[in-house]
């Protein structure tokens, strides 16, 4: 794939753009390969490739520049704007908007916030686009102090881009490496994004965490479904659930689905999603507490796992390791820390594997495991020989 910004020395966030498509496929595949090649008899299915531009469904931009001409991209060393609005790697439907969010922060006067000199108020612009095309904009704020501007000019902007489902204002005033506050003010009377991935459809608030990727995403989440179907479990945990991907697309009639999820703003989005399903339910909580908490009555047949790149850690593991369930489902975006989780669960094994490139032209990539209990040897009765 060619970019300008890459071949300008703008932006090298793509380290792989200058390798075939194909050879970073094969890359991915054979470190996945030497990382989990302990566990023998692993079956690794056919890899899911993605598009190879345009395949980011979120835009995350810093704003640089100046009132008059604001940068939307991210900032160099100095802290000044570095403008990437043509991005290639970003959905085309959000590529067309930007340039109307930067004429509209321009009539709103939000002076984009000067990083070394610790003033102005539009830190960020981010811009989510579901599948349908509809898009979610979130403006990041260091003060309230330009909302009602933001309200005076937001219907000349929602005139301009019909596709703006969901517009709100976050807050981050204070002066850290973070791309969003905790509190975002709804500008629009609709405050979700519905993300249709296959047979299920997904709602996305501001908060809530969303796979980057929806064309490989909808391909993990039916291959999920798919191995769940084929074992027929009773019972289903999705913990690290997010907005319930993994739960709502392994409900089935009579199956009892719980997701565990940290963030209450993306429960509250699972919730309104599963609201006609009567045996889907989600709770707020850590996932790793909430399983240590539980007697081996409550413990599921089936836990699916979606950890951040750190894994799921020691305590979680072991705590699968020792329990009573019998098939693990693990989606890791970071093989390294898949590979050390795995060998903290011997009596798990990994059966099924399959390598997802949700981050084309980078290093990452998305991994799915299947895992099944070992079944213990069974104790043979002891010999009556030599007994007297």
């Amino acid at each position: 794939m060619q970019c300008s910004y890459y071949d300008a020395h703008a932006c090298r966030s793509c380290t792989l753009i200058e390798v075939p498509y194909p050879d970073q496929l094969r890359d991915k595949e054979e470190r996945c390969a030497e990382l989990l090649a302990a566990h023998a008899g692993l079956e690794w299915l056919p890899t899911v490739a993605s598009p190879q531009a345009g395949y980011r469904n979120k835009a995350k931009m810093v704003v640089g520049g100046t009132a008059e001409r604001p940068t939307f991209g991210i900032l160099d060393g100095d802290g000044r704007g570095v403008d990437l609005r043509d991005c290639p790697v970003v959905a085309p439907g959000i590529r067309a908007v930007l340039p109307l969010l930067a004429r509209f922060a321009v009539r709103a006067g939000l002076a984009p916030y000067d990083v070394p000199r610790r003033r102005g108020e539009l830190k960020h612009v981010l811009v989510t686009e579901s599948p349908t095309g509809d898009l979610m904009v979130r403006f990041v704020l260091r003060t309230e102090r330009p909302l009602a501007r933001l309200r005076e000019h937001l219907p000349q902007l929602l005139e301009q881009a019909p596709r703006i489902r969901v517009v709100t204002a976050n807050l981050l005033p204070e002066h850290k490496a973070v791309v969003e506050g905790d509190v975002d003010v709804p500008l629009t009377e609709r405050t979700t994004l519905t993300m249709p991935l296959g047979p299920v459809a997904l709602d996305l608030r501001p908060q809530s965490f969303f796979q980057t990727n929806s064309h490989v995403a909808a391909q993990l989440y039916a291959q999920v479904a798919r191995w769940v179907e084929a074992i027929g479990p009773a019972s289903v945990w999705d913990l690290y659930c997010g907005v319930g991907g993994f739960a709502l697309h392994c409900a089935a009639p009579g199956r009892r689905v719980l997701g565990i999820e940290v963030s209450a703003e993306a429960v509250q989005s699972a919730r309104h999603a599963a609201r006609d399903l009567p045996d889907v339910e989600f709770a707020a909580g850590d996932a790793t507490r909430f399983a240590l908490a539980s007697s081996p009555e409550q413990q599921p047949e089936l836990v699916v796992v979606n950890p951040p790149r750190r894994g799921i850690g020691p305590e979680l593991a072991g705590w699968l390791e020792a329990s009573t369930v019998r098939h693990v489902v693990y989606s890791s975006c970071n093989p390294v820390t898949l590979a050390r989780d795995l060998a903290a669960m011997p009596s798990l094994r990994p059966v099924r594997g399959q390598v997802l490139d949700m981050f084309p032209h980078t290093p990452h990539v998305e991994v799915a495991t299947l895992l099944e209990r070992v079944r213990p040897r069974a104790t043979r009765p002891a010999s009556s020989a030599g007994r007297g």
